[in-house]
């Protein structure tokens, strides 16, 4: 095991700004790193899902690794996305980001080709033999051949290097099954939830943290709303999962995922460039509307959860506030 502290807290699945010719944009890569640290998130988990992972090449995606990892500079740790077609070069990844430093890599079961637990177990458990570096299992039942509970937990018995599972199926009762499987076992083992909308039953259950698309948009409000559930503020807390709730759904089901993302990130006020995906021009329409969605919803009056606020939510909400509201009077219509 690798001793280095357990996974915990909320990692953003950041999104790769690019420029107008489709290349990643460097200088805007990592004033967002900054932005994020800034707005208070725990780590950062690029090369995820909503960093468009099967979209770059390998090259591609060792450098963001590269580019997040230095802008870091170890103030929060890195989980790196590190699954590739198939096992020989998924270890090359995890060899590589081994050597940059990152705290663990964080690997989706095999896709496209649906595999049965048994095959899984059979992946995984190659990888974790011969990883250099911590892994996180990555559970997309919608994208991936799913990890089953009896899978998991036999992986967290027999590979130490296994420390921890990203679960994006937003199953409350399936978590509980996980934790009540392989706690016992393994009080090192993390469990991370993947999707916002379960965020606070999530932690409430046991999860160590998650893995969440809003903390890429509102990192201060995710922060707070994982600080209000350790501390048992409940009412705090559900009025603030509540918002998140609204913005998640904007951002993943107002348009095809994730290219809400990008554009949610305009709103915040980066130039995310155009995504990689040629979009119709009835999807062009679906995302003008999420994006008055979201530009809607980070002008509303922000769920701060009292006098002792987090002071980094309440300086990024108000300066939201103010970029929205300083859009929203770029494109009204003359009067």
């Amino acid at each position: 095991m690798s001793g280095r502290g357990k996974l915990q807290g909320i990692f953003t699945p950041n999104m790769v700004p690019l420029d107008q010719r489709g290349r990643i944009d460097e200088a805007e890569l990592r004033r967002y790193v900054d932005w994020l640290i800034a707005g208070g998130v725990h780590g950062l988990y690029p090369n995820g899902s909503t960093g468009e992972f099967t979209r770059f090449t390998p090259e591609e995606r060792r450098r963001i690794i590269e580019i997040v990892v230095d802008q870091t500079a170890g103030r929060v740790p890195v989980l790196a996305g590190a699954a590739e077609a198939n096992v020989r070069e998924t270890l090359a990844a995890c060899e590589y980001y081994a050597e940059l430093g990152v705290r663990a890599v964080a690997i989706v079961s095999p896709f496209y080709y649906r595999l049965g637990p048994d095959n899984v177990y059979a992946y995984f458990s190659q990888i974790a033999r011969h990883t250099p570096v911590d892994v996180t299992l990555y559970n997309i039942p919608m994208f991936a051949s799913p990890i089953d509970v009896p899978t998991i937990r036999r992986l967290a018995e027999e590979c130490p290097r296994i420390v921890g599972i990203k679960d994006s199926s937003g199953d409350v009762a399936q978590m509980m099954r996980m934790i009540e499987a392989v706690r016992p076992l393994r009080p090192d083992f993390s469990f991370l939830t993947g999707w916002d909308a379960v965020l606070m039953p999530m932690l409430l259950i046991g999860c160590d943290g998650g893995t969440n698309i809003t903390s890429g948009i509102v990192p201060g409000w995710t922060r707070r709303l994982y600080e209000l559930c350790l501390s048992r503020r409940l009412d705090e807390a559900c009025q603030l999962q509540y918002r998140l709730r609204r913005l998640f759904d904007a951002v993943v089901y107002e348009a095809d995922f994730p290219e809400a993302c990008r554009v949610a990130l305009e709103v915040v006020g980066f130039r995310t460039g155009p995504g990689r995906q040629p979009l119709s021009d009835e999807h062009q329409r679906k995302l003008a509307a999420a994006e008055r969605t979201v530009r809607q919803l980070l002008a509303e009056e922000p769920p701060t959860g009292g006098a002792d606020r987090d002071e980094a939510a309440a300086t990024e909400t108000s300066r939201i506030v103010e970029a929205v509201v300083a859009a929203l009077r770029r494109h009204a219509p003359p009067a």
